[in-house]
């Protein structure tokens, strides 16, 4: 079962914790959720512009007092930010938010774009979200430059399908570090993770889907019946979570902390 002081590596070279603290939600409560986590042992924190708790992070981590190279950070880029000329300008903004020069790993959120401006969410007056034209290998291309300068120690995807990655790898340089996806028991994508780590792609996986189970009116394929599926399943006891984190340990792929409901 994976630990707090179980590290995986990623195709940089550099290691990444393997149990992260997610800040999704409860903006106003993250400096001290954090604060408390570090002190516990955690040494990885993963935020998301779109969360709204870069500053938050970056001041528990002040306050931490813990080295900053101690500490692994992540976040990533909204869909707001696709076009070529914003990325790095996002990135500015998260790593002054943080208060660091620099993150342990930067994700593009969504291979998806929306218009470019202040708003996370624009809509037009039919309350449609618009989309922009931006290409997200293009973005990629951008922040391969954020990784180049080193402002992004290495640099990943988030919520991107086979098809997307294969495309992503075949018009640009460098190889994702990581993906994050959906994958939990309910949902064990396992064809698709050999893919990804084959292709050198580290497997990030949000523990939240797996206390949720399967929601309402959706049917979720249950977990395999393989031998080391029965054994986990047999500790039952110990609760979904405690199952989810030995299914990911696993299959190697990176857990992230379930109290956080990051997404």
């Amino acid at each position: 079962m994976a630990t707090l002081n179980t590290k995986f590596k990623l195709n940089t070279g550099a290691e990444i914790p393997a149990v992260g603290f997610g800040t999704w939600q409860d903006k106003d409560a993250q400096e001290d959720a954090v604060a408390q986590a570090l002190k516990a042992g955690y040494t990885h924190v993963d935020t998301a512009r779109i969360y709204g708790t870069e500053p938050a992070v970056g001041a528990a981590v002040k306050k931490s007092g813990i080295p900053r190279s101690q500490i692994f950070i992540t976040t990533k880029l909204w869909n707001n930010a696709h076009h070529p000329d914003d990325v790095e300008p996002a990135l500015d903004a998260s790593l002054k938010d943080l208060g660091t020069d620099y993150v342990d790993l930067y994700l593009m959120h969504w291979p998806v774009a929306f218009a470019r401006g202040d708003n996370p969410f624009p809509r037009d007056s039919n309350e449609k979200l618009i989309n922009g034209d931006t290409d997200y290998v293009d973005t990629w291309k951008a922040m391969e430059k954020t990784f180049k300068s080193g402002k992004a120690k290495a640099i990943g995807i988030s919520n991107f399908s086979r098809k997307e990655t294969e495309r992503l790898i075949k018009e640009t340089e460098v190889v994702p570090a990581a993906n994050q996806i959906e994958m939990h028991p309910y949902l064990q994508q396992t064809e698709a993770a050999e893919w990804f780590r084959n292709k050198g792609i580290h497997i990030r996986q949000p523990k939240r889907n797996l206390l949720q189970g399967p929601k309402h009116g959706q049917t979720h394929r249950r977990p395999h019946p393989r031998r080391d599926r029965q054994e986990i399943w047999q500790e039952r006891r110990a609760g979904r979570a405690r199952v989810g984190y030995r299914a990911g340990a696993l299959r190697a792929a990176e857990e992230q902390d379930a109290l956080a409901h990051q997404g």
